[in-house]
């Protein structure tokens, strides 16, 4: 993720029965993808994310944040939320791994992508985000992916964002046009 050659893709990611995409698509490139889970569990929705979700700010919902290993190294964190009534009592609102990952365990909830909506804006990070990505200039900058997946009948149910440091190297998109 911070090399400049490396070409991601966000549809491993929000297909389910894909198992640890970020594993995979570390090992495709010859290296090790890990995460460790910072937290999981109820919070109140910031404002940002209540919006995505089409909830008022603060309504409780579940949140999980975890930082993203490239080699042993952190190249990203990353912070999911859901509705509480799609989320709450399930494994996402615990703090450890999801057997099949969290795309999976939604799919067999009946939640399936019929829209996708990314984000990405350059900022300066938070003091969080620098010390977890471990950032030693106080110049540089980070960029933020902000993912929306929406049902097929356009409830959206998750918004994840995405921080990496700006030396990220590129991003890729490409779709399909029907």
């Amino acid at each position: 993720m911070t090399d400049a050659r490396w070409t991601g893709a966000s549809t491993p990611y929000i297909e389910s029965n894909q198992g640890d995409a970020w594993g995979k698509e570390a090992a495709g490139q010859g290296r090790r993808g890990t995460q460790r889970i910072l937290s999981a569990g109820p919070q109140p929705a910031p404002r940002d994310i209540a919006e995505a979700l089409h909830v008022q700010p603060g309504t409780p919902v579940v949140a999980r944040a975890r930082l993203i290993l490239l080699d042993g190294n952190p190249v990203e964190v990353a912070h999911s939320y859901w509705p509480t009534p799609i989320a709450d009592g399930t494994p996402l609102a615990r703090p450890g791994k999801i057997r099949g990952g969290a795309v999976t365990l939604l799919a067999e909830l009946g939640y399936q992508p019929g829209t996708v909506s990314e984000v990405v804006q350059t900022r300066p990070p938070t003091k969080e985000e620098a010390e977890a990505l471990q950032l030693t200039a106080n110049t540089e900058w980070v960029l933020a992916l902000t993912r929306t997946i929406a049902s097929l009948d356009g409830r959206p149910y998750e918004v994840s964002v995405m921080v990496s440091p700006g030396r990220i190297g590129r991003l890729h998109y490409s779709m399909k046009v029907d």
